[in-house]
């Protein structure tokens, strides 16, 4: 017999453990998906409008066909010749700059910005690392520690080589061209050499996504990378969320912020939900990494992963995905825009391609977020049948971060049933 929700729910604190983390006061168990849906064991049918991490959509049909006649096929791991790591890391690097010329390819994104932050401790000779104050890069016991809003109560005590600076926050602290942003990572440069832990790197999402996707134009990052490269550090660019052409402009976020990092970071969407991350940098920082540390991974880059994460970049070229993400983005954000003027507790409305959002607040003046309305309104949702999330410094942020083929009309679905939660939800502290 299939489990209850209860037992579901029971049943993971008995074998998996306590504290681990569901969505919504109504957990859904989900049994099948598709595209842009998701059904659960009910036979409910739900909008996702969230998960990143099915690109190109739920069991793409590409996709998955693809990982079926390599598995078919031969899995084995990189220490034997194989084509197919060779034939993706050269179509990967090919969609960047020329100085982003080679990769290492890992299971997760965690895995990769643990070895970037080695890489930049190779190539420097230091150890200190800069990050914003509202993020989250991985879960080992090195990059764990860059998360300040949930960090490890216990570990390795690493926390002296780890220095922060402000999230940006468009809404309420602007700051036009990032010159402000620079000067506090100057800062933080500045400490990190005094105390004598001399200054690696600075390790951000372009996009600044779990900080609540600040808008910033074009070109924003220039003033920071100038920063940090007159200081003899690199830039480590995580793409997780931001890559794969989610801004709907570039196919990476760090073009459309002016930049080229030093190192970038992938993960999540890489191979649509087969386990593959990667570490994409300069020849010689590969070099000086691999100089300093005998690193292997048995199922980073096995012809499977590589075979899933090779039709991942088919489809978003033959579907043309990331243009029409610019045209999706576009619409939904104007629809947002329109109920601002009927709904004061929208105070900010921002966002690129399929990574868009609201921001809630109790008063308009004050800006006050309104953290616990937005949560009602996400759990709202989901009861409507569209599961979304909620980010940035106060929870206070909708994150809609859809599959890639998430259409104008999948955001007209959405938007109405936003409009009439937030006609029926009245708004208190």
């Amino acid at each position: 017999m299939p489990r209850t929700t209860q037992t579901l729910i029971s049943d993971r604190r008995r074998y998996l453990g306590p504290n681990v983390s569901t969505f919504y006061d109504e957990p859904v168990h989900v049994v099948r998906g598709e595209d842009v849906w998701l059904w659960d064991a009910d036979g409910r049918k739900y909008l996702d409008c969230y998960n990143n991490v099915p690109h190109v959509g739920h069991c793409n049909p590409r996709v998955v066909e693809a990982i079926c006649r390599q598995a078919s096929t031969l899995n084995t791991h990189t220490r034997y010749l194989h084509d197919g790591i060779l034939d993706y890391v050269a179509r990967l690097t090919g969609t960047m700059d020329d100085s982003l010329d080679s990769a290492i390819l890992t299971c997760t994104g965690s895995e990769a910005n643990d070895i970037a932050l080695r890489m930049a401790e190779a190539m420097t000779g230091k150890r200190g690392i800069i990050a914003t104050d509202a993020t989250y890069h991985g879960n080992t016991a090195l990059v764990s520690q860059l998360s300040t809003s949930n960090p490890p109560k216990t570990g390795f005590g690493l926390g002296q080589y780890f220095r922060f600076v402000e999230a940006p926050d468009s809404y309420r602290r602007p700051d036009p061209d990032g010159t402000l942003f620079a000067e506090a990572v100057a800062e933080q440069i500045a400490r990190h050499e005094a105390d004598g832990t001399g200054f690696a790197a600075l390790l951000i999402c372009p996009y600044f996504l779990n900080e609540g996707f600040p808008d910033h134009p074009d070109g924003w990052l220039k003033p920071v990378a100038d920063v940090v490269r007159r200081a003899g550090g690199l830039l480590i660019c995580d793409e997780v969320q931001s890559g794969f052409g989610r801004t709907g402009t570039h196919l990476w976020a760090h073009e459309k912020m002016g930049v080229v990092p030093d190192i970038l970071t992938l993960g999540k969407p890489m191979g649509n939900g087969h386990p593959v991350g990667g570490v994409v940098t300069r020849s010689e920082i590969l070099q000086r990494f691999r100089e300093g540390y005998r690193y292997f991974n048995t199922f980073g880059g096995n012809p499977v992963s590589c075979a899933a994460a090779m039709a991942v970049l088919d489809e978003l070229d033959d579907c043309d995905l990331v243009a029409q993400a610019a045209i999706v983005g576009n619409h939904a954000r104007a629809r947002l825009r329109a109920l601002g003027e009927r709904h004061a507790v929208i105070g900010d409305v921002r966002g690129s391609g399929l990574v868009f959002g609201a921001e809630f607040v109790l008063d308009r003046d004050s800006r006050e977020p309104a953290v616990a309305y937005t949560d009602r309104v996400v759990n709202a949702l989901r009861q409507e049948g569209f599961l979304l999330s909620k980010l940035g410094r106060h929870r206070n942020t909708l994150k809609i971060r859809p599959p890639m083929p998430f259409t104008t009309a999948h955001a007209d679905s959405l938007i109405d049933a936003l409009d009439d939660v937030l006609s029926r939800l009245p708004v208190t502290p």
